[in-house]
């Protein structure tokens, strides 16, 4: 980990005026055990990206990139290389002995904050609101310890938190986080449980860190002892209950993890909807979470919108397609059953149904690429029409280019791929076959069955196919023939 100095990020004020600096921890550092899973825990994915990813998200909506620092272990350096592009800070846990080890693992990256907030790496629904509740009361209250909780009909699994009384009731103190395990008969009735995101002042988080010790089943340090370590120095040890329990849902089965998959999707089918976007049928569509789409586009039933798709205004996207990584822009007509993966669609465009756009396929306004055609590192012009049964691979297509039904442009020679060029307003007859490098001039007619190999110049016409050859009564003579032997 490189070492950075603490940034002043945006966050209350001190008490004093001082501005406090915050440090996010992620607890990342886990096996996939429970998902019976040789993949870390971390790099599975709900909404299209890695659980990590979600939480990493959240936090930089809070504080920089740089104040953020993900704690990994299982498969380090797998889990580093996929969030690199977060721009985040990593610390090496490695041996994995518990959250408290995690935390005394970050120690030294942390030393120079002031309040660090420990998220966990495996509850993707956090809200930024609630990142920014939790530091905001912690700040305001004073406290040394600020336990995120909610309450559960069923808390099983999870630590139960123990609040102080004062004159009969409870106070937002907390007196003790008791473990599942180690719950007793009237604790295990209690509904308020633990969610493992915290806010720590460091300063009393440091001294008595190595006070945590191992005697529990697993042989672990467990940060939620904190509470009670810092409770009997007598530090503020507070809770703060969220409304929503999803947000501190953890994935410890693959149950569990296609429950926050849905969550997380129709929490962006309703955030879409919100923001004029029509989704009919949105409990049948998936929809990643980075996905965009702006007002007035329509969504039919059983649509799949992936990775960082962005969709314009005004388009129309009809069932059973599948959209991964591209960018259509206005008006664009996706008629049923198209699949589309890392291309481009500029205005007006319509396509299908059943078309395949491949990677490096750049389609232009208003142009059509219809039934059955498929298209791979292609650039097609304004206005230009591939409705039935082709394949345009490493192609440059003009503008008002027609291209006939079972068109193909043969782009590879067995070791390199060649391209094929159809100049403006070029006319190409079905059943063409182009053999790249070819390329076919501006006005150019190609007629029907070709199988063209040279250049064709400017308002020229090719017709390379053999003569047809009629010998009447063949059929005829040949069944008489047979009728003598």
């Amino acid at each position: 980990m490189s070492a950075m100095s603490p940034s002043n990020n945006s966050k209350p004020r001190a008490r004093g005026g001082k501005e406090p600096r915050f440090a996010v921890a992620i607890m990342a550092a886990g096996k996939g055990t429970r998902l019976k899973s040789k993949h870390p825990k971390v790099l599975h994915e709900i909404g299209g990206k890695p659980l990590l990813a979600h939480v990493i998200a959240a936090a930089k909506q809070v504080l920089p990139a740089r104040d953020i620092f993900a704690i990994i272990g299982h498969e380090a350096e797998r889990v580093r290389q996929a969030l690199a592009p977060t721009g985040v800070q990593f610390v090496l846990q490695a041996e994995q002995l518990g959250t408290g080890h995690a935390v005394m693992a970050a120690r030294e990256a942390l030393r120079g904050y002031d309040h660090v907030l420990v998220l966990s790496g495996d509850a993707p629904l956090l809200r930024p609101e609630t990142i920014r509740r939790i530091r905001e009361f912690h700040t305001a209250n004073g406290a040394a310890m600020t336990a995120l909780t909610a309450d559960f009909a069923d808390p099983t699994g999870y630590g139960r938190i123990i609040r102080k009384k004062k004159g009969g009731k409870e106070t937002a103190e907390i007196a003790a986080i008791v473990e599942q395990k180690k719950r007793t008969p009237q604790q295990a009735r209690i509904r308020e449980a633990n969610s493992g995101i915290y806010a720590l002042a460091t300063e009393p988080l440091f001294r008595y860190l190595d006070e945590i010790k191992t005697d529990n089943p697993h042989r672990e340090y467990y940060l939620t002892d904190m509470a009670g370590i810092l409770g009997k120095a007598k530090q503020k040890v507070l809770a703060l209950k969220t409304d929503d329990p999803h947000e501190i849902a953890g994935a410890n089965s693959r149950a569990e993890l296609v429950q926050l998959d849905a969550v997380v999707r129709w929490r962006k089918a309703m955030e879409l909807m919100a923001s004029g976007v029509t989704i009919f049928r949105p409990e049948t569509c998936v929809i990643d979470a980075d996905v965009e789409v702006s007002p007035d586009t329509v969504i039919e039933p059983f649509v799949q919108l992936l990775g960082g798709t962005r969709i314009g205004s005004d388009c129309r996207v009809r069932s059973y397609s599948v959209i991964t990584a591209s960018e259509l822009a206005d008006g664009v007509t996706v008629r049923h059953g198209c699949v589309l993966e890392e291309a481009r669609v500029a205005s007006g465009a319509v396509l299908g149904p059943y078309a395949h756009l491949r990677p490096g396929s750049d389609i232009g306004p208003e142009s059509h690429v219809g039934n059955f055609v498929e298209t791979k590192k292609t650039r097609m012009g304004r206005g230009s029409k591939a409705n039935h049964l082709t394949y345009l691979g490493d192609s440059v297509v003009g503008d008002n280019v027609n291209v006939g039904a079972g068109t193909i442009t043969c782009n590879y020679d067995g070791e390199n791929k060649h391209t094929t060029v159809i100049e403006d307003g070029a006319f190409i007859g079905s059943d063409t076959t182009l053999v790249a490098p070819v390329r076919v001039g501006r006005g150019a007619y190609v007629g029907a069955g070709a199988c063209i190999t040279d250049d064709v110049p400017a308002d020229s016409l090719a017709i390379a196919r053999a003569r047809q050859v009629v010998k009447e009564g063949w059929v005829k003579a040949r069944r008489e023939m047979g009728k003598k032997r």
